[in-house]
């Protein structure tokens, strides 16, 4: 009798594990990364201890690092929320500017060639482009380089189309030459948290 109990326990033991197994193996695979964050091998994010920020019209927030220091902004056509990690120097910090803007946007070669001979003035030259589907929606994001000032600088801008009429750009800034990808990684991990308010 106590052989039988034994050999019962043993294998619902057994069988708990590998039900257990299965079920970690499908929430890990459930887990995916966005596709910008695949294009820059990205890992776990470095941030923890976020709070929930929202824009001044209610459009929209994301959850940012509660040291971070954070502007908010709003006109008629659009509200941004910028951020940056002010405890850091300058060359080791992220800044993420967020803006929802009402206005239409095509992700077409007259939208591409604007985007580039904008930034052409500023000195910085497209490094990498690609559209994306990002927070479920059509997106484009483009890598820029050059310098601003004495730094050697790149700049991510990410456009979302929300709907026909408005869309998210969300530009992260990058000075200096250490831990780029890393860097550019944390703040794809904010910026894929961006919760639109219906």
């Amino acid at each position: 009798m106590k052989n039988n109990l034994y050999k019962s326990l043993k294998f619902g033991t057994k069988k708990r594990f590998r039900i257990l197994f299965i079920a970690s193996l499908l929430l890990f695979s459930c887990v995916k990364q966005s596709e910008i964050s695949n294009d820059f091998n990205c890992e776990k994010s470095a941030y923890s201890n976020l709070e929930n920020v929202e824009d001044i019209k209610n459009l929209f927030s994301l959850k940012l690092p509660k040291n971070w220091k954070i502007n908010l902004y709003q006109d008629e056509s659009q509200s941004s929320i910028f951020a940056a990690d002010t405890t850091k120097q300058l060359t080791e910090t992220v800044l993420i500017d967020v803006t929802f803007i009402k206005n239409k946007i095509t992700f077409d070669d007259v939208f591409m060639l604007q985007q580039e001979q904008e930034n052409l003035t500023k000195g910085l030259i497209k490094i990498k482009s690609k559209e994306i589907t990002l927070l479920e929606k059509p997106s484009f994001y483009t890598i820029y380089k050059g310098k601003k000032g004495a730094f050697l600088y790149q700049t991510c801008h990410t456009f979302i189309k929300i709907n026909a009429e408005n869309f998210i750009l969300a530009k992260t800034e990058i000075y200096g030459d250490s831990l780029v990808n890393e860097r550019f990684c944390n703040s794809f991990s904010l910026i894929e948290n961006i919760k639109i308010h219906p």
